[in-house]
């Protein structure tokens, strides 16, 4: 079944019932991953293609919920008939990481041993744990390898680790606006943002659900702040300047610029959707992925036992996750005698860039996957 910007599509829930082992250390007795498909699996299963979310995405990446839904999947203009990611060709898997707030277990999860929810006792999970959940999903799919794992900013980072971890069970990895590890100056923003939701009267130690009460205080300044990262200046400045909701100063502190207006709101939009426990978690498993550390912080040797060919892209005005990071993967990969095609685009959106339409890159990624040969679907 094909997938347009107006096909209602319906999220399924995998329980996985085994314990499974946190690179931390803890365990998880059982876990849920909430999880939507698009298109239809070939009778090889070798036209699967996995959506890795970044930071505030989840599993619902095309379509609509149902027909009088207002928006549709997060990277509905990439996914779908036609599109850059063909649901006509490919079949699409989106969930929900370990730890998120849209079904996948996670903090607002009942925690087994107590009846209530888990809260700040959700074990701190990261980048390789994620991709072995993904891969037990891929198992219960009937999926052994990959067509393409794809990702945007943490997204990407995701599809990376997956060409390590399982070298054998990925064609090909698009690696978008990301990364193989965070500088320090993201290390910081992210820190700035956890911060400032720990130090919110109603956070409670990360328990704030048995008080019933919510740290949107805290929440909403994170994601203004981050919100700023992922825009560029000069888009920024195109947009808004130095507009104001007033002809003359007001000399107040309220909402008077109209960049204000609009960074206030998105953070209310976020802080009553989004669960703040588990932007901490996400934050905090950005801040720990670096693949290199364990060979003795040599990327190229971190990468030598890869089999994937990669789609690296980067754009100009993205300066949370600069071209210089991607770069740097793209130096280690060809060291590495990796197949890699790179773009840089030319872009004024900064890091949401990778959501956006720039022509340039919706153009390399569609003709990038053109070229992935599949088995022939099924007969009719």
């Amino acid at each position: 079944m094909s997938v347009h910007s107006h096909s209602i599509v319906a999220p399924q829930l995998f329980a996985f019932e085994q314990p499974f082992a946190l690179q931390n250390g803890d365990t998880l007795p059982r876990f849920d991953l909430a999880v939507e498909t698009y298109g239809t699996l070939n009778p090889a299963a070798d036209n699967a293609v996995l959506i890795c979310h970044a930071l505030s995405g989840d599993h619902h990446v095309a379509g609509r919920h149902h027909p009088d839904d207002k928006y549709p999947g997060w990277w509905d203009n990439m996914v779908g008939a036609g599109k850059p990611i063909d649901t006509d060709k490919f079949f699409v898997v989106g969930l929900n990481n370990l730890g998120g707030c849209a079904g996948s277990t996670g903090p607002l999860s009942r925690n087994p041993a107590t009846g209530t929810p888990y809260g700040a006792d959700f074990p701190f999970v990261t980048v390789p744990d994620w991709v072995r959940t993904q891969a037990l999903l891929a198992d219960r799919l009937g999926i052994a390898r990959w067509a393409a794992v794809v990702g945007g900013s943490l997204g990407g980072m995701q599809a990376l680790q997956w060409t390590l971890a399982f070298p054998e069970r990925v064609r090909h990895a698009l690696v978008i606006a990301s990364s193989p590890r965070l500088s320090a100056q993201n290390i910081a923003f992210n820190d700035v943002a956890r911060q400032a939701i720990i130090t919110d009267p109603d956070f409670h130690e990360g328990h704030y659900t048995r008080r019933h009460t919510l740290p949107q205080r805290g929440l909403r300044i994170a994601r203004m702040m981050g919100h700023i990262t992922y825009l560029a200046e000069h888009g920024l400045g195109h947009k808004f300047g130095r507009q104001r909701k007033h002809p003359h100063y007001q000399y107040h502190y309220g909402s008077e610029f109209e960049v204000e207006s609009y960074l206030r709101h998105q953070g209310d939009k976020f802080s009553a959707r989004f669960d703040a426990n588990t932007y901490l978690l996400m934050t905090k498993a950005l801040d720990y992925f670096d693949p290199a550390a364990e060979h003795g912080h040599d990327l190229q040797k971190a990468l030598a036992h890869v089999r994937a060919d990669f789609f690296v892209a980067s754009f100009s005005s993205d300066w949370r996750f600069a071209p210089s990071r991607s770069h740097e993967l793209v130096r280690a990969l060809i060291g590495a005698r990796k197949n890699v095609r790179y773009i840089e685009v030319p872009s004024q959106h900064g890091h949401d860039a990778f959501l956006m339409e720039d022509a340039p890159y919706i153009n390399a990624v569609r003709a990038y996957m053109h070229n992935i040969t599949v088995s022939p679907a099924a007969p009719s």
